[in-house]
């Protein structure tokens, strides 16, 4: 196998905040399970120096119905975790993935009750 050569950052500039694999997973499986219900049906991930987001969208031309957002220099405050809703509110905020995507799983629920 060849050498990996990590890509030159320049000085003074932070690293990009991302999805870990395991993270993106739980994302996406819901995203999946949203789009099979027909809720929603289109996706954007912005990875920026401060914040990952994951933002899920009912059609393509609009705002963001949710945003699932990482901000790892709170992860020992309010946790690193937020659900956003469409006007800009935070839902549920924690240090764990699971409890904060849980208002999204019991609405899809009631979706696949209906």
């Amino acid at each position: 196998m060849g050498t990996v050569t990590p890509f030159p950052l320049p000085l003074g500039r932070a690293v990009q905040v991302g999805f870990e694999r395991l993270e993106l997973n739980r994302i996406l499986d819901l995203y999946g399970r949203m789009v099979s219900a027909g809720h929603w049906r289109d996706y954007a991930i912005e990875l920026g120096r401060d914040a990952a987001v994951f933002a899920a969208f009912r059609r393509a031309a609009e705002r963001p119905e949710y945003r699932i957002e990482k901000h790892p220099a709170l992860r020992h405050r309010q946790g690193m975790w937020a659900l956003v809703n469409e006007a800009g509110v935070v839902l549920k905020r924690g240090h764990e993935l699971a409890p904060v995507l849980a208002p999204l799983e019991r609405r899809l629920m009631k979706l696949v009750d209906q």
